[in-house]
Protein backbone atom coordinates (compact mmCIF):
# COMPACT_ATOMS: atom_id res chain seq x y z
CA UNK A 1 0.00 0.00 0.00
CA UNK A 2 1.39 3.36 -1.01
CA UNK A 3 1.92 6.12 1.48
CA UNK A 4 3.58 9.52 1.39
CA UNK A 5 5.73 11.15 4.02
CA UNK A 6 8.05 14.15 4.01
CA UNK A 7 11.48 14.58 5.48
CA UNK A 8 14.55 16.66 4.84
CA UNK A 9 18.08 15.60 4.21
CA UNK A 10 20.85 18.00 5.13
CA UNK A 11 23.95 17.24 3.12
CA UNK A 12 27.22 19.06 3.63
CA UNK A 13 25.59 22.19 2.28
CA UNK A 14 22.14 21.39 3.74
CA UNK A 15 20.24 20.11 0.72
CA UNK A 16 16.60 19.22 1.41
CA UNK A 17 14.63 16.46 -0.31
CA UNK A 18 10.98 15.41 -0.23
CA UNK A 19 10.64 11.77 0.74
CA UNK A 20 8.02 9.68 -1.00
CA UNK A 21 7.40 6.16 0.30
CA UNK A 22 5.99 3.59 -2.08
CA UNK A 23 5.23 -0.09 -1.41
CA UNK A 24 7.42 -0.20 1.67
CA UNK A 25 10.44 1.37 0.00
CA UNK A 26 11.01 5.12 0.05
CA UNK A 27 12.63 7.28 -2.56
CA UNK A 28 14.01 10.75 -2.03
CA UNK A 29 13.25 13.25 -4.75
CA UNK A 30 12.87 16.94 -5.36
CA UNK A 31 16.46 18.18 -5.09
CA UNK A 32 15.52 20.98 -7.46
CA UNK A 33 12.85 22.38 -5.16
CA UNK A 34 12.67 26.14 -4.66
CA UNK A 35 15.74 26.99 -2.56
CA UNK A 36 13.85 29.80 -0.86
CA UNK A 37 11.39 27.29 0.58
CA UNK A 38 13.96 24.76 1.74
CA UNK A 39 16.74 24.77 4.30
CA UNK A 40 19.52 24.57 1.73
CA UNK A 41 22.51 26.60 0.68
CA UNK A 42 21.80 29.15 -2.06
CA UNK A 43 23.54 28.63 -5.41
CA UNK A 44 26.98 30.21 -5.71
CA UNK A 45 26.66 33.45 -7.74
CA UNK A 46 28.07 33.08 -11.21
CA UNK A 47 31.31 34.87 -11.98
CA UNK A 48 30.66 37.88 -14.19
CA UNK A 49 34.13 37.84 -15.73
CA UNK A 50 35.92 34.77 -17.06
CA UNK A 51 38.06 33.73 -20.00
CA UNK A 52 35.33 33.25 -22.60
CA UNK A 53 37.61 31.37 -24.99
CA UNK A 54 35.06 29.05 -26.61
CA UNK A 55 32.47 30.60 -28.92
CA UNK A 56 28.99 29.17 -28.43
CA UNK A 57 26.00 29.83 -30.66
CA UNK A 58 22.46 28.64 -30.04
CA UNK A 59 21.43 27.08 -33.35
CA UNK A 60 17.83 26.30 -32.54
CA UNK A 61 15.47 25.62 -29.64
CA UNK A 62 12.17 23.85 -29.17
CA UNK A 63 10.04 22.19 -26.54
CA UNK A 64 8.68 18.66 -26.11
CA UNK A 65 5.56 18.49 -23.96
CA UNK A 66 6.48 19.30 -20.40
CA UNK A 67 9.63 17.18 -20.24
CA UNK A 68 10.30 15.09 -17.16
CA UNK A 69 8.71 17.71 -14.88
CA UNK A 70 9.37 16.85 -11.19
CA UNK A 71 9.27 13.08 -11.61
CA UNK A 72 12.99 12.64 -10.91
CA UNK A 73 13.50 11.00 -14.31
CA UNK A 74 16.76 11.85 -16.08
CA UNK A 75 15.20 12.46 -19.47
CA UNK A 76 17.37 13.77 -22.27
CA UNK A 77 17.29 13.61 -26.07
CA UNK A 78 18.84 10.73 -28.00
CA UNK A 79 20.92 11.39 -31.12
CA UNK A 80 21.48 9.11 -34.12
CA UNK A 81 22.08 9.58 -37.85
CA UNK A 82 21.41 13.31 -37.88
CA UNK A 83 18.18 13.04 -35.91
CA UNK A 84 17.27 13.92 -32.35
CA UNK A 85 14.55 12.10 -30.42
CA UNK A 86 12.82 13.42 -27.29
CA UNK A 87 9.87 12.43 -25.10
CA UNK A 88 7.76 13.86 -22.28
CA UNK A 89 5.67 12.83 -19.29
CA UNK A 90 2.75 14.49 -21.08
CA UNK A 91 2.81 11.68 -23.63
CA UNK A 92 4.71 13.33 -26.47
CA UNK A 93 7.48 11.61 -28.39
CA UNK A 94 9.05 13.42 -31.32
CA UNK A 95 11.87 13.21 -33.86
CA UNK A 96 13.73 16.31 -35.06
CA UNK A 97 16.24 17.17 -37.72
CA UNK A 98 19.29 17.62 -35.48
CA UNK A 99 20.73 20.38 -37.67
CA UNK A 100 17.65 22.59 -37.87
CA UNK A 101 15.25 21.49 -35.13
CA UNK A 102 12.53 20.82 -37.71
CA UNK A 103 10.01 18.23 -36.53
CA UNK A 104 10.15 15.03 -38.59
CA UNK A 105 7.40 13.14 -36.82
CA UNK A 106 5.42 13.49 -33.62
CA UNK A 107 3.14 11.22 -31.63
CA UNK A 108 0.87 12.03 -28.73
CA UNK A 109 -0.38 9.46 -26.24
CA UNK A 110 -4.10 8.74 -26.45
CA UNK A 111 -4.68 10.59 -29.73
CA UNK A 112 -4.47 7.72 -32.20
CA UNK A 113 -5.68 4.16 -32.52
CA UNK A 114 -2.30 2.48 -32.03
CA UNK A 115 -1.09 0.86 -28.85
CA UNK A 116 -0.56 4.14 -26.98
CA UNK A 117 -3.63 4.65 -24.87
CA UNK A 118 -5.11 6.20 -21.74
CA UNK A 119 -4.90 4.33 -18.43
CA UNK A 120 -7.91 5.48 -16.46
CA UNK A 121 -7.67 9.26 -16.16
CA UNK A 122 -3.95 9.36 -16.92
CA UNK A 123 -2.28 9.36 -20.30
CA UNK A 124 0.84 7.31 -20.86
CA UNK A 125 3.71 9.29 -19.31
CA UNK A 126 7.11 8.79 -20.89
CA UNK A 127 9.87 8.93 -18.30
CA UNK A 128 12.74 6.65 -19.34
CA UNK A 129 14.65 7.47 -22.50
CA UNK A 130 14.19 7.73 -25.36
CA UNK A 131 16.99 5.50 -26.61
CA UNK A 132 17.73 4.85 -30.28
CA UNK A 133 19.72 2.31 -32.26
CA UNK A 134 19.35 1.80 -35.99
CA UNK A 135 15.64 1.94 -36.84
CA UNK A 136 14.43 1.34 -33.28
CA UNK A 137 13.43 3.97 -30.72
CA UNK A 138 12.31 2.88 -27.24
CA UNK A 139 10.93 4.87 -24.32
CA UNK A 140 9.67 3.75 -20.91
CA UNK A 141 6.83 5.17 -18.83
CA UNK A 142 5.88 5.88 -15.25
CA UNK A 143 3.32 3.10 -15.70
CA UNK A 144 6.16 0.61 -16.25
CA UNK A 145 5.58 -0.01 -19.95
CA UNK A 146 8.29 0.10 -22.57
CA UNK A 147 7.17 1.25 -26.03
CA UNK A 148 9.08 0.70 -29.25
CA UNK A 149 8.78 2.75 -32.46
CA UNK A 150 10.33 2.86 -35.90
CA UNK A 151 12.98 5.58 -35.85
CA UNK A 152 12.23 6.60 -39.43
CA UNK A 153 8.54 7.48 -39.11
CA UNK A 154 7.44 6.69 -35.55
CA UNK A 155 5.39 3.65 -36.55
CA UNK A 156 4.36 1.43 -33.63
CA UNK A 157 6.55 -1.65 -33.16
CA UNK A 158 5.70 -3.30 -29.83
CA UNK A 159 5.15 -2.68 -26.13
CA UNK A 160 6.13 -4.63 -23.00
CA UNK A 161 4.68 -4.30 -19.52
CA UNK A 162 7.38 -4.49 -16.84
CA UNK A 163 7.33 -4.53 -13.04
CA UNK A 164 7.69 -0.85 -12.12
CA UNK A 165 8.17 2.67 -13.46
CA UNK A 166 11.04 3.28 -15.85
CA UNK A 167 12.99 6.47 -15.08
CA UNK A 168 16.29 5.84 -16.82
CA UNK A 169 17.17 5.31 -20.47
CA UNK A 170 17.14 1.71 -21.74
CA UNK A 171 20.16 0.28 -23.55
CA UNK A 172 19.92 -1.23 -27.03
CA UNK A 173 22.53 -3.51 -28.59
CA UNK A 174 22.48 -6.41 -31.03
CA UNK A 175 19.14 -8.20 -30.71
CA UNK A 176 18.54 -7.04 -27.11
CA UNK A 177 16.92 -4.14 -25.25
CA UNK A 178 17.92 -3.81 -21.59
CA UNK A 179 15.69 -1.90 -19.16
CA UNK A 180 16.16 -0.97 -15.50
CA UNK A 181 12.94 -0.52 -13.51
CA UNK A 182 12.68 1.53 -10.33
CA UNK A 183 12.04 -1.51 -8.14
CA UNK A 184 15.56 -2.76 -8.93
CA UNK A 185 14.85 -5.29 -11.68
CA UNK A 186 16.84 -5.36 -14.91
CA UNK A 187 15.05 -6.85 -17.91
CA UNK A 188 16.47 -8.23 -21.14
CA UNK A 189 13.90 -7.97 -23.95
CA UNK A 190 13.93 -9.24 -27.51
CA UNK A 191 14.66 -6.31 -29.81
CA UNK A 192 12.29 -7.46 -32.55
CA UNK A 193 9.25 -8.36 -30.45
CA UNK A 194 9.71 -7.04 -26.90
CA UNK A 195 9.35 -10.56 -25.51
CA UNK A 196 11.04 -11.07 -22.15
CA UNK A 197 14.24 -13.11 -22.38
CA UNK A 198 15.44 -12.75 -18.81
CA UNK A 199 15.12 -10.70 -15.65
CA UNK A 200 17.70 -9.92 -12.97
CA UNK A 201 16.19 -9.42 -9.52
CA UNK A 202 18.35 -7.40 -7.16
CA UNK A 203 18.69 -9.45 -3.93
CA UNK A 204 18.78 -6.50 -1.52
CA UNK A 205 16.40 -3.55 -1.67
CA UNK A 206 17.28 -0.64 0.65
CA UNK A 207 14.49 0.92 2.68
CA UNK A 208 15.38 4.39 1.44
CA UNK A 209 17.03 5.53 -1.77
CA UNK A 210 17.54 8.68 -3.81
CA UNK A 211 15.02 9.31 -6.55
CA UNK A 212 16.77 8.20 -9.71
CA UNK A 213 18.25 5.18 -11.46
CA UNK A 214 21.51 4.55 -13.25
CA UNK A 215 20.95 3.75 -16.92
CA UNK A 216 22.33 0.33 -17.90
CA UNK A 217 25.24 0.09 -20.33
CA UNK A 218 25.31 -2.77 -22.87
CA UNK A 219 28.73 -3.48 -24.37
CA UNK A 220 30.44 -6.55 -25.82
CA UNK A 221 27.85 -8.98 -24.54
CA UNK A 222 27.80 -7.62 -20.97
CA UNK A 223 25.30 -5.38 -19.16
CA UNK A 224 26.74 -3.00 -16.56
CA UNK A 225 24.50 -1.18 -14.09
CA UNK A 226 24.68 0.84 -10.88
CA UNK A 227 22.27 -0.05 -8.10
CA UNK A 228 20.54 1.53 -5.11
CA UNK A 229 22.53 -0.72 -2.76
CA UNK A 230 25.78 0.96 -3.73
CA UNK A 231 26.99 -1.79 -6.03
CA UNK A 232 27.98 -1.99 -9.68
CA UNK A 233 26.87 -5.26 -11.29
CA UNK A 234 27.85 -6.98 -14.52
CA UNK A 235 25.39 -9.38 -16.17
CA UNK A 236 25.80 -11.70 -19.12
CA UNK A 237 23.64 -10.19 -21.86
CA UNK A 238 22.57 -13.54 -23.32
CA UNK A 239 20.75 -14.74 -20.19
CA UNK A 240 21.11 -12.09 -17.44
CA UNK A 241 23.36 -14.27 -15.29
CA UNK A 242 25.47 -12.23 -12.80
CA UNK A 243 29.16 -12.13 -13.69
CA UNK A 244 30.34 -9.98 -10.80
CA UNK A 245 29.33 -7.22 -8.41
CA UNK A 246 31.44 -4.64 -6.61
CA UNK A 247 30.52 -2.20 -3.82
CA UNK A 248 31.44 1.48 -4.32
CA UNK A 249 29.14 3.06 -1.75
CA UNK A 250 28.77 1.61 1.75
CA UNK A 251 26.25 4.06 3.26
CA UNK A 252 27.17 3.84 6.93
CA UNK A 253 25.32 5.58 9.76
CA UNK A 254 22.63 5.34 12.41
CA UNK A 255 19.63 6.34 10.30
CA UNK A 256 18.30 5.25 6.92
CA UNK A 257 19.17 8.69 5.53
CA UNK A 258 22.74 8.30 6.80
CA UNK A 259 22.91 4.94 5.04
CA UNK A 260 21.88 6.19 1.59
CA UNK A 261 24.26 4.58 -0.88
CA UNK A 262 22.81 4.86 -4.37
CA UNK A 263 24.68 4.68 -7.64
CA UNK A 264 22.16 6.66 -9.68
CA UNK A 265 24.25 8.61 -12.17
CA UNK A 266 25.66 7.52 -15.49
CA UNK A 267 28.48 4.99 -15.56
CA UNK A 268 31.14 4.81 -18.27
CA UNK A 269 32.86 1.79 -19.81
CA UNK A 270 36.06 2.39 -21.75
CA UNK A 271 39.21 0.42 -22.50
CA UNK A 272 38.11 -2.60 -20.48
CA UNK A 273 37.40 -0.51 -17.36
CA UNK A 274 34.11 0.52 -15.73
CA UNK A 275 33.97 3.98 -14.12
CA UNK A 276 31.23 4.89 -11.64
CA UNK A 277 30.51 6.98 -8.54
CA UNK A 278 28.17 6.52 -5.60
CA UNK A 279 26.36 8.77 -3.15
CA UNK A 280 28.08 8.75 0.27
CA UNK A 281 30.72 6.51 -1.22
CA UNK A 282 33.50 6.51 -3.76
CA UNK A 283 34.27 7.04 -7.39
CA UNK A 284 36.06 4.06 -8.77
CA UNK A 285 37.56 2.24 -11.73
CA UNK A 286 36.74 -1.48 -11.98
CA UNK A 287 38.08 -4.05 -14.41
CA UNK A 288 35.21 -4.82 -16.77
CA UNK A 289 36.08 -8.50 -16.92
CA UNK A 290 36.22 -9.23 -13.19
CA UNK A 291 35.01 -6.16 -11.26
CA UNK A 292 38.31 -5.94 -9.43
CA UNK A 293 39.02 -2.34 -8.31
CA UNK A 294 41.79 -0.56 -10.17
CA UNK A 295 41.46 2.52 -7.96
CA UNK A 296 38.96 4.32 -5.75
CA UNK A 297 38.64 7.97 -4.77
CA UNK A 298 36.61 9.13 -1.78
CA UNK A 299 33.85 11.42 -3.07
CA UNK A 300 30.07 11.46 -2.76
CA UNK A 301 28.26 11.95 -6.05
CA UNK A 302 24.73 11.47 -7.37
CA UNK A 303 25.37 12.73 -10.91
CA UNK A 304 27.57 10.06 -12.45
CA UNK A 305 30.76 10.28 -14.46
CA UNK A 306 32.10 11.09 -17.91
CA UNK A 307 35.51 10.24 -19.33
CA UNK A 308 38.04 11.58 -21.80
CA UNK A 309 41.23 9.91 -23.02
CA UNK A 310 43.04 10.69 -19.77
CA UNK A 311 40.54 11.84 -17.11
CA UNK A 312 37.29 11.05 -15.31
CA UNK A 313 34.90 13.94 -14.56
CA UNK A 314 32.20 14.19 -11.92
CA UNK A 315 30.58 16.61 -9.51
CA UNK A 316 30.28 15.87 -5.81
CA UNK A 317 27.22 16.21 -3.58
CA UNK A 318 27.91 19.95 -3.20
CA UNK A 319 28.35 20.45 -6.97
CA UNK A 320 32.11 20.89 -6.93
CA UNK A 321 33.46 19.56 -10.24
CA UNK A 322 36.49 17.24 -10.23
CA UNK A 323 38.85 15.77 -12.79
CA UNK A 324 40.51 12.51 -11.73
CA UNK A 325 43.37 10.77 -13.46
CA UNK A 326 41.94 7.92 -15.53
CA UNK A 327 44.69 5.49 -14.54
CA UNK A 328 45.20 6.29 -10.85
CA UNK A 329 42.13 8.18 -9.62
CA UNK A 330 44.26 11.02 -8.24
CA UNK A 331 42.68 14.47 -8.27
CA UNK A 332 43.98 16.71 -11.06
CA UNK A 333 41.78 19.76 -10.48
CA UNK A 334 38.67 20.97 -8.67
CA UNK A 335 36.23 23.67 -9.79
CA UNK A 336 34.21 25.14 -6.89
CA UNK A 337 32.72 28.11 -8.77
CA UNK A 338 29.49 26.16 -9.40
CA UNK A 339 29.04 24.99 -5.81
CA UNK A 340 25.43 24.41 -4.71
CA UNK A 341 24.21 24.86 -8.28
CA UNK A 342 23.15 21.15 -8.30
CA UNK A 343 24.67 20.23 -11.60
CA UNK A 344 23.50 17.83 -14.25
CA UNK A 345 25.37 14.74 -15.25
CA UNK A 346 28.51 15.79 -17.14
CA UNK A 347 29.36 15.33 -20.81
CA UNK A 348 32.66 15.71 -22.64
CA UNK A 349 32.88 17.77 -25.83
CA UNK A 350 36.37 17.97 -27.29
CA UNK A 351 38.55 19.90 -24.84
CA UNK A 352 35.63 20.85 -22.58
CA UNK A 353 33.19 19.40 -20.06
CA UNK A 354 29.57 20.50 -20.38
CA UNK A 355 27.15 20.64 -17.42
CA UNK A 356 23.79 22.27 -16.77
CA UNK A 357 22.58 23.72 -13.47
CA UNK A 358 19.40 24.33 -11.47
CA UNK A 359 18.79 27.77 -13.04
CA UNK A 360 18.98 26.61 -16.65
CA UNK A 361 22.56 27.71 -17.31
CA UNK A 362 24.86 25.57 -19.46
CA UNK A 363 28.57 25.72 -18.54
CA UNK A 364 31.62 24.69 -20.56
CA UNK A 365 34.76 23.95 -18.49
CA UNK A 366 38.27 23.34 -19.79
CA UNK A 367 39.39 19.75 -19.31
CA UNK A 368 42.95 20.95 -18.69
CA UNK A 369 42.27 23.02 -15.56
CA UNK A 370 38.48 23.17 -14.97
CA UNK A 371 38.21 26.88 -15.67
CA UNK A 372 35.00 28.24 -17.16
CA UNK A 373 35.40 28.92 -20.89
CA UNK A 374 31.79 29.50 -22.02
CA UNK A 375 28.28 29.90 -20.60
CA UNK A 376 24.81 30.08 -22.13
CA UNK A 377 21.32 30.00 -20.68
CA UNK A 378 18.74 27.56 -21.97
CA UNK A 379 15.91 28.59 -19.63
CA UNK A 380 15.24 29.38 -16.00
CA UNK A 381 14.50 25.74 -15.16
CA UNK A 382 16.79 22.98 -13.84
CA UNK A 383 18.87 20.82 -16.15
CA UNK A 384 19.37 17.35 -14.66
CA UNK A 385 20.38 14.96 -17.42
CA UNK A 386 23.72 14.96 -19.21
CA UNK A 387 23.97 17.14 -22.32
CA UNK A 388 24.10 15.15 -25.57
CA UNK A 389 27.24 15.76 -27.65
CA UNK A 390 27.35 15.20 -31.42
CA UNK A 391 30.52 16.66 -32.90
CA UNK A 392 30.55 20.43 -32.53
CA UNK A 393 26.95 20.57 -31.32
CA UNK A 394 25.57 20.04 -27.82
CA UNK A 395 21.89 19.31 -27.16
CA UNK A 396 20.55 20.21 -23.72
CA UNK A 397 17.14 19.58 -22.18
CA UNK A 398 15.72 21.00 -18.93
CA UNK A 399 13.16 19.25 -16.73
CA UNK A 400 10.24 20.98 -18.49
CA UNK A 401 11.13 19.84 -21.99
CA UNK A 402 12.92 22.92 -23.29
CA UNK A 403 15.65 21.77 -25.71
CA UNK A 404 18.50 23.88 -27.06
CA UNK A 405 21.11 23.04 -29.70
CA UNK A 406 24.46 24.84 -29.22
CA UNK A 407 27.29 24.87 -31.72
CA UNK A 408 30.77 25.48 -30.37
CA UNK A 409 33.99 26.76 -31.92
CA UNK A 410 37.08 28.75 -31.12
Amino acid sequence: MSMTRHSSLLRTGALAFAVVAMSGCATIKGWFNDVKKENIEPPTPLAEHFNNSVAVQRVWSTRVGKGAEKTGALMRPAYADGKLYAASTTGSIEAFDAATGRSLWHKQAGKRSGFIFHRGNNSVRFSGGPSVDGDLVVAGTLEGTLYAFAAGDGADRWNAQLSSEIISAPAIGGDLVVVRTHDGHIFGLDRATGARRWVYDRPTVPLLSLRGNSAPVLLDGVVYAGEDNGKVVALRASDGAPLWEQTLSTGEGRTEIDRLQDIDGQIAVSGGVVYAAGYRGQAGALLAQTGRPVWTHDVSSYSGVATSASQVYLSDADANVYALDLRTGSSEWKQDGLKYRWLSEPAVQGDTIVVGDLEGWVHWLSISDGKLVARERLSKDPIRAAPVVAGDTVYVEDIYGNIGAYRTGK
